[in-house]
């Protein structure tokens, strides 16, 4: 079962018990193109195996609309295999060179042969399922930035071409620097082609800005390959595998997301705004134009070519871009955590790669999850203790936070019982005539303040919050890896269950608390204090475990109001029935 489904479903059976034992049983307490050859003499090799064009917009500097190839080459595969082995180094072809760009926040290595990027490692965050930190490019990954130009039925493939780096020895920033430009040029030794494309850096920042000019062909598609996703980088590769996603906005109709698993070849139409893959906590993205404010309607992205991957369980992307007369083209990348304030910072809309629950109810749950967001990292900022200490304090919190509410509802409940009897008379005594019988209840309600949900809202605001912190354990970055007490990740499931156990244990006490103090518990509450606590470490057992932290806390805290509300029902239980006055 899904981790979102689990969490759905406890979240209906917590329903159940709040409010149905409430009418129920009151009052109770509480889930194809083979890849041309290499450049020779002719610009403009004939591609083999492109299928007839499709059309797509996003054409760049008043070209004609571009056309789409349905295939772009072999995807996943080293770019040029299949023309043979790959030449050695000579007069012929150069050898390949490594250069590298380091900076506080990443170290991108490219490669001189075709310009493409064959690592991007984030120093600042540890790889939990290996040795050393975060490379957001997979094993196997040979194209991430290759380049191919499509000229009517012809293409260009720059995936080998011999670049230039300037300069050779790569780029090193330091906190505080400045912007600093890495760039790669190519020229065709007849002069035909010249391809020149410019990464500008700033230390801090994830985005890189890239600037390119074409010349020796006249308005060409260009094809920029966004490889096969990213690499694993968490210890329960399970869920991450089923958090892998390939996402793009498109401006008319908006964020579409497809998981990798079982996804099928595609040709995606723009314009889009922007394209990117997504994993559990990071993403790679590719957006239209040199910041949000300057994204013409020519300068959107044409579509994307989805292909199948060489590697299991994936997809080969490949984004379009038109190109104008002047040969120029710009585009930005996103190169690390998804980190909410950094990505919306861009505009665009890209926070949303990896949304924040379900789609209807993301405008609800969204204001929650920034409230308490802030209110953790405050906590942790301010108090100097780490995020398990800080859920623990946040669980109290809200139960002292919400006492008042509680206590009104704990009050509410105990007037609604000493009133259940007439209730059940008057239901008796008026069950053939329904307008007599909303008559009196309505004067059962003022005279006594008989109300059957003024015990069921109060308990239902801690629900926004629970709800909140599954897609904030979901999502978090700041919460990856964090490790407390036994605990070695408070964003992955317990290791050992023993919160899980906990969790059910302390509902447990909750329903035995609230169960003895009732004259008369009927079955199915006697079912339900067994029942619901195991489903319950069922759910939670594969929930985050700071998630079961914070709810394990939070019941816990509620025990002392349940005993208090139990010694206020037993002090009721010698008092004599009310009697309804005659009609």
């Amino acid at each position: 079962m899904r981790t979102e489904l689990r969490f759905l479903l406890a979240v209906v059976l917590m329903f159940i018990v709040l409010i149905g034992t409430n009418f129920l049983f009151p009052p109770v307490a509480p889930e194809g193109e083979t890849p041309v050859d290499s450049l020779g003499p002719d610009v403009a090799v004939p591609a083999q195996g492109v299928s007839p064009p499709e059309s797509v917009g996003g054409a760049t500097g008043g070209a004609a609309t571009p056309t789409l190839p349905t295939t772009v080459g072999q995807p996943g595969a080293t770019p040029g295999a299949s023309v043979g082995p790959e030449p050695a180094p000579g007069p012929q072809a150069p050898a390949e060179r490594r250069v590298v760009v380091e900076s506080p926040l990443y170290r991108i290595e490219f490669t001189t042969l075709g310009a493409r990027v064959r690592s991007v490692e984030l120093p600042q965050f540890p790889a939990l399922n290996r040795e050393g930190t975060v490379d957001l490019i997979p094993e196997g990954t040979e194209d991430f930035l290759a380049h191919r130009l499509v000229v009517g039925r012809d293409t260009v493939d720059l995936a080998r071409a011999p670049f230039r780096a300037e300069p050779s020895e790569g780029v090193r920033l330091a906190e505080g620097d400045g912007p600093a430009t890495m760039r790669f040029v190519y020229e065709h030794p007849e002069g035909r082609l010249r391809a020149e494309l410019a990464y500008t850096f700033d230390p801090d920042l994830y985005l890189v800005r890239v600037a390119g000019r074409i010349e020796g062909v006249e308005r060409p598609l260009l094809l920029t390959s966004l490889g096969d996703g990213l690499a694993y980088a968490e210890a329960d590769s399970a869920q991450e595998a089923r958090m892998m996603a390939y996402v793009h906005n498109h401006v008319r109709d908006g964020i579409d997301s497809e998981g990798l698993r079982g996804a099928d070849p595609r040709i995606v139409e723009g314009p889009l705004i922007w394209a990117a893959f997504r994993s559990k906590f990071f993403v790679i993205a590719m957006l239209a134009g040199a910041s949000d404010e300057q994204v013409a309607d020519t300068d959107y992205l044409g579509g994307l070519i989805v292909q199948e991957s060489a590697l299991p369980e994936r997809v080969h992307v490949t984004a379009a871009q038109g190109i104008g007369n002047d040969g120029l083209f710009e585009y930005r990348l996103f190169l690390g955590p998804q980190e909410y304030a950094r990505l919306s910072s861009l505009g665009q809309g890209l926070e949303e790669v990896n949304p924040y629950g379900w789609r209807f109810f993301r405008p609800i749950i969204r204001p929650f999850v920034s409230i308490i967001m802030a209110i953790l990292v405050f906590l942790h900022t301010n108090l100097s203790i780490g995020y398990g200490w800080v859920l623990v304090v946040f669980g109290v919190a809200m139960r002292i936070v919400l006492w008042p509410l509680n206590h009104k509802a704990m009050k509410a409940q105990l007037r609604n019982m000493a009133v259940q009897p007439l209730v059940s008379e008057i239901q008796k005594r008026h069950k053939d005539n329904p307008e007599k019988l909303q008559k009196e209840m309505m004067r059962l309600y003022k005279e006594h303040g008989f109300n059957p949900l003024a015990g069921c809202i109060p308990m239902l605001l801690p629900w926004p919050v629970l709800i909140a912190l599954f897609f904030v354990f979901q999502n978090t970055i700041e919460l990856r890896g964090v490790p407390f007490l036994w605990l070695p990740d408070l964003s992955a499931k317990d290791p050992l269950y023993l919160l899980p156990i906990i969790l059910a244990v302390s509902m447990f006490g909750m329903q035995w608390v609230s169960l003895r103090s009732l004259d008369q518990p009927n079955p199915q509450m006697k079912m339900m204090l067994w029942l619901m606590p195991g489903m319950m470490l069922f759910i939670f057992m594969n929930l985050a475990s700071g998630l079961n932290l914070y709810y394990a806390t939070a019941n816990i805290a509620t025990i002392p109001q349940q005993i208090w509300i139990a010694n206020e029902r037993k002090k009721m239980k010698g008092k004599p029935v009310p009697k309804l006055p005659d009609d």
